[in-house]
């Protein structure tokens, strides 16, 4: 049986671990991420604030499947004011092809839609073209392309 609760702090070791599994996921697409170290969330605050929440899917009482939405202030030349945010989209290789990125995806907006957002971003690397179809079926689409240059080599 698959379930979706909101993350609370007795989960946080959990998704620490999720939190390594997103950045190894990623790191083909990204040379620059740190080799040791690398962590992208603040957890903690994460789960503890008014203003975000982390949801978890469990299957059999584990976790298998996260996301988090934080409501964030918008530019200014934009007709909102405020919009959500969504980030740390995981989904256990075992539970993919199953629905269940969307299903988080869909309780994290109505999360936002009940703090009266409507807007909401999230950022995916280009190459990713596996997420990208994922967040495409969930009625995202493409916006900003994020352009990177290193002279360090």
């Amino acid at each position: 049986m698959f379930t979706i609760r909101e993350a609370k702090l007795a989960d946080l070791n959990t998704l620490k671990t999720l939190e390594q599994c997103v950045i190894e996921a990623e790191r083909p697409f990204n040379n620059s991420i740190k080799a040791v170290g690398a962590h992208y969330y603040d957890l903690v605050d994460l789960i503890t604030q008014d203003r975000s929440v982390v949801m978890v899917g469990e299957s059999e009482g584990k976790i298998v499947a996260t996301g988090y939405i934080q409501i964030r202030a918008s530019k200014p030349s934009l007709d909102h004011d405020e919009h959500g945010y969504l980030g740390f989209m995981f989904v256990d290789p075992e539970f993919r092809g199953q629905g269940i990125n969307k299903i988080i995806l869909n309780s994290l907006i109505n999360w936002g839609n009940a703090k009266g957002i409507s807007d909401f971003y999230l950022d995916v690397y280009a190459e990713n073209a596996s997420a990208i179809s994922a967040y495409e079926k969930a009625g995202f689409s493409s916006s900003i392309i994020e352009m990177k240059l290193n002279t360090s080599d």
